[in-house]
C-alpha cells in the first residue's frame, strides 16, 4: 500500500520551488513525480532584497511575501498532484523547508528563518504540512543545519567504503559516510556567488555548464585572497548562508583587484568552491573512495572537473547511485515530514551539534486534521 508524502524545497539560489511526490512503501523510497516552478522574476528580486545582510526589513513587507511565498508552495505542491491524477486525501503530509531568508545560528540566542506560510500550505492543498524543521534543533543547541545528511545516510551510506555526498547549491555542504555515524557541515560557497557575478555580466541566471569560468584564468592572488577568511578555519559542526557569503563579502575581497578581467575573477571563483570543497574533503574524509554531486551544482561541467582533478578520484552526480541530483533535497524535506509524523528525530548530533536527537518541525494539519 502506498505511502506518500511531498517535499517542498526552496535552497539558497533563489531560483524556485521544487516539489517531490514521494512513496515510501515498504520502506523503501521511491520518486513518483517531480514538478519545478521556477520563482517570478520580482519574487526572486523581493526575496534577495529581504535577505541582504544587516538589511533593515519593514513588518509589512515580511508578512506579504511569506504569503506569498506560501501561496506559491501550496500551488506547486497542488500542480504536482495534477501532473499525477493522485488526490490529495492520498497524500500522509507535504513537508515544506520554506525559503531561508536569514541563517544566524550562532551565540545563545542564535536562530534561523525560513518563511513561506505552512498555514497557507494546508489551507490550499487541504493536506497536513510539516516546516520550521531548523529552529528546533537550534533550540537544542544546534546549528540547524545541514539537515540533509540525515538522509544521505538513510540512502545513500555504503559500510564497505567511505562515501562523500555534496550538496551545491547557492552555499555547498558535505556529507562524509562511513562505518561510523556520519558527519557533514556547510563548506563554504557553493554556487553563490558564482551565479552572483554571472549575473553581473550576463542576461542569465547563471553560467551554463561553466562555460564563462572555463574561459577564464585563475587568479592566484585573487583565490589566496578568497580563501582567507576565519570560517574555513573553523572545526565542524557549523552552517553558513549568503547573508555571510554575500555579495558585499564579495566586493571587499575582490576591491583591490579590479583591472582582473570580469571572466578571470569568475575562473576564480568557480575554482574557490571547488578548493573550499575539496580542502573540506580531504581534511574529514581522507580515506574516500567516491564524492557524488547533488544540487545545481552538479550540472557546472567545469565545477565537476576541478573537483575531481582536486580530488583524484571519481566525482559523478547521485543519479549514479540511484537518485536524480535535482530531486535529492525535495525528497529529503518528505522524508523529514515522515520522520516528525512518525515521531522519530530528524537531525543528527555529529552534523549540527545539537545536544539530542530532536524530532524537529511544526505541524499543520489538513482539511481532515491528523488523519
Amino acid at each position: 500500500m502506498a505511502e506518500l508524502y511531498i517535499g517542498l524545497m526552496s535552497g539558497t539560489s533563489i531560483d524556485g520551488i521544487d516539489a517531490g511526490l514521494v512513496d515510501f512503501a515498504g520502506n523503501k523510497i521511491t520518486l513518483v513525480e517531480f514538478h519545478y516552478q521556477p520563482f517570478p522574476p520580482a519574487l526572486r528580486q523581493s526575496i534577495q532584497a529581504i535577505s541582504q545582510a544587516n538589511q533593515a526589513v519593514r513588518l509589512l513587507d515580511y508578512g506579504h511575501l511569506d504569503s506569498q511565498i506560501g501561496r506559491l508552495f501550496g500551488e506547486a505542491a497542488n500542480a504536482l498532484l495534477k501532473k499525477t491524477g493522485i488526490p490529495a486525501n492520498a497524500i500522509k503530509a507535504i513537508g515544506s523547508h520554506g525559503q531561508t531568508v536569514c541563517h544566524a545560528p550562532d551565540g545563545s540566542d542564535g536562530f534561523t528563518l525560513q518563511i513561506g506560510d505552512p498555514n497557507r500550505i494546508a489551507e490550499i492543498t487541504g493536506i497536513t504540512t510539516v516546516a520550521d524543521f531548523r529552529r528546533r534543533d537550534i533550540a537544542a543547541g544546534g546549528q540547524g543545519a545541514p539537515l540533509v545528511p540525515a538522509f544521505h545516510q538513510a540512502v545513500f551510506a555504503d559500510p564497505s567504503q567511505t562515501r562523500t555526498v555534496v550538496n551545491i547549491g547557492g552555499i555547498a555542504n558535505i556529507t562524509i559516510l562511513d562505518d561510523k555515524p556520519a558527519i557533514g557541515f556547510d563548506t563554504g560557497p557553493g554556487n553563490g556567488l558564482i551565479d552572483y557575478w554571472y549575473q553581473q555580466h550576463h542576461s542569465g541566471m547563471f553560467d551554463p555548464s561553466g562555460e564563462w569560468a572555463a574561459s577564464g584564468r585563475i587568479d592566484q592572488e585573487l583565490l589566496a585572497a578568497l580563501k582567507d577568511d576565519p570560517y574555513f578555519r573553523l572545526a565542524p559542526p557549523k552552517s553558513t548562508g549568503k547573508e555571510y557569503f554575500s555579495a558585499a563579502w564579495l566586493a571587499r575581497k575582490i576591491e583591490t583587484f579590479e583591472n582582473l578581467p570580469a571572466q578571470d575573477i569568475q575562473a576564480t571563483l568557480c575554482q574557490f568552491s571547488a578548493d573550499t570543497i575539496s580542502d573540506a574533503i580531504r581534511q574529514h574524509a581522507p580515506g574516500a573512495t567516491q564524492t557524488f554531486i547533488c544540487g545545481g551544482g552538479a550540472h557546472n561541467r567545469h565545477l565537476l572537473r576541478l573537483l575531481a582533478g582536486n580530488l583524484r578520484i571519481p566525482v559523478a552526480s547521485t543519479a549514479e547511485i540511484g537518485v536524480d541530483p535535482d530531486h535529492v533535497e525535495a525528497i529529503a524535506f518528505a522524508w523529514l515530514a515522515r520522520q516528525t509524523l512518525n515521531g522519530l528525530p530528524g537531525n543528527l548530533c555529529n552534523v549540527t551539534g545539537a545536544r539530542a536527537p530532536v524530532i524537529l518541525g511544526g505541524i499543520y494539519p489538513g482539511r481532515n486534521g491528523l488523519s
